[in-house]
């Protein structure tokens, strides 16, 4: 990425519905590629019980102008039904989940079993040298706690990518 994208980027977090078939998240990701922009994090589920429709979330960096034009170029596509720039559209909820896997015995296992109840981490396999625990969270949250584990035996990290939705009863 060149200096003049890294100045003036800002970062941004987008919604997209689209009709769940092959193809359309090359097509997707393409517009971003073709720009020369990272996609930071990127999620796909299907959201109707009739598996038609899956909802796309991307975080990327760029400039304003830069991201309209991709917005509205992913507007034109056609299977995509609706595009959101949750970061424009006012406060919004962003999380992600991790698993986190730490190895140690003796006082690192006991300190990474207290950080993790402070962070509200919850054990979902042990052994008796290991842990695996799953964090929800803002990516900060998730940053925070996988950097306390590196000095306590931090092996692998998983992480999903941010799903993000605008606050209160409208859908966006």
């Amino acid at each position: 990425m060149s200096t003049m994208h890294q100045e003036a980027s800002e970062r941004h977090v987008l919604t997209i519905t689209v009709d769940n078939e092959a193809g359309i998240l090359a097509k997707i990701a393409g517009l971003f590629t073709a720009r020369g922009y990272n996609i930071d994090s990127l999620t796909v589920a299907d959201i109707t019980d009739t598996h038609e429709l899956s909802r796309i979330t991307i975080v990327t960096h760029g400039p304003p102008a830069v991201i309209d034009q991709i917005r509205a170029q992913l507007e034109r596509l056609v299977p995509v039904h609706k595009v959101t720039d949750l970061t424009e559209i006012g406060p919004y909820v962003e999380r992600e989940l991790a698993l986190i896997k730490v190895a140690g015995k003796g006082e690192s296992r006991v300190e990474a079993l207290r950080l993790a109840d402070v962070f509200r981490a919850k054990v979902v396999d042990t052994t008796t040298s290991s842990f695996v625990f799953e964090l929800t969270g803002t990516p900060d949250k998730i940053n925070t706690f996988v950097t306390l584990m590196r000095e306590l035996g931090l092996v692998e990290v998983g992480r999903t990518g941010i799903v993000g939705m605008i606050r209160g009863a409208v859908a966006a």
